[in-house]
């Protein structure tokens, strides 16, 4: 029997993966509460998922819905926070947003419906969103420290991958815009290929840029206004060099391809721009593999 969960990686190819169509909890989100910069419309939401899912289908992805309902839950669309899947079974995460809380028992179930064995949930005070959280190969996963993971979520984390035989490596992430928006590490880089990533350097803490350096990992820089203003470095790897990102992001775009990258994009207007989640956060990979 062929093997229907496994992922520690960011780059080998995707799959099988979760992901959620806006519902009324998305279009009726309040701006203001949800840190969105509009609100979203929900039927052009809904035809943009739409139309990201089918990228992933063309791509030979096979597209799982999570669709149990949760109510108020607006960034429920953005299901690679509440866990992360290893080559044994899931994590389940906790939510450093105060208003997400409830979405990692929604998943948990979802896992368990799928037969994805749970292998650790944290507790007590442990906060960690899958944002934060970025395998450098299958043995290593960097994970960032800020305002949605905390240290006793990293060390929960450990405890639960040592028996995996992975080592996490703490990245200090900078206050930025401060404890109500979302900035997790992956909101500053992204690995695209083998030794290659994304990255918006000036808020790329330079301990860890000396350890991708020392890693050989060759970063590609994205400008200022494509960090700002459409997620640049917001990058789904579908397979080693073959990556799919928002819109709108020409020079990023450029220096993929140059790179040698072949580039997908979609559009985000309302499931990304508006809510400040590109396409990494839209899925939860649950299997890679060659």
């Amino acid at each position: 029997m062929s093997k229907t969960y496994g992922s520690q990686s960011m780059i080998t190819p995707l799959r099988r993966v979760l992901v959620r169509r806006p519902d009324e909890a998305f279009g009726q989100a309040d701006p203001v509460l949800w840190h969105y910069t509009s609100q979203p419309n929900l039927a052009l939401a809904q035809q943009e998922h739409d139309a990201f899912v089918a990228s992933l289908g063309q791509a030979g992805v096979e597209v799982i819905y999570h669709d149990e309902s949760q109510p108020e839950r607006a960034d429920a669309i953005f299901v690679h926070d509440p866990a992360l899947v290893t080559d044994q079974g899931a994590i389940i995460l906790s939510m450093g947003k105060a208003l997400r809380r409830g979405e990692e028992a929604a998943m948990a179930r979802r896992f368990e419906a799928l037969d994805i064995p749970i292998l650790y949930t944290l507790h007590d005070q442990a906060l960690a969103e899958g944002g934060d959280l970025m395998w450098l190969d299958e043995r290593t996963m960097a994970v960032g420290l800020g305002f949605r993971t905390n240290a006793e979520g990293l060390r929960q984390l450990q405890e639960a991958l040592n028996r995996l035989g992975v080592e996490c490596v703490p990245v200090q992430l900078p206050y930025y815009h401060g404890p109500e928006a979302c900035l997790h590490l992956m909101s500053i880089i992204s690995i695209v290929d083998e030794r290659l990533a994304v990255a918006y350097l000036p808020l790329l803490p330079v301990p860890f840029w000396n350890y991708l350096r020392e890693r050989e990992i060759r970063l590609i820089e994205v400008p200022e206004e494509e960090f700002e203003t459409t997620m640049g470095t917001n990058i789904l790897a579908l397979a080693p060099g073959q990556c799919l990102m928002l819109e709108g992001n020409p020079v990023t775009q450029e220096r993929l391809e140059a790179a040698g990258c072949e580039v997908l994009t979609y559009r985000g207007n309302e499931i990304s721009l508006k809510a400040e989640g590109g396409a990494t956060c839209l899925t939860r990979p649950i299997l890679r593999g060659s």
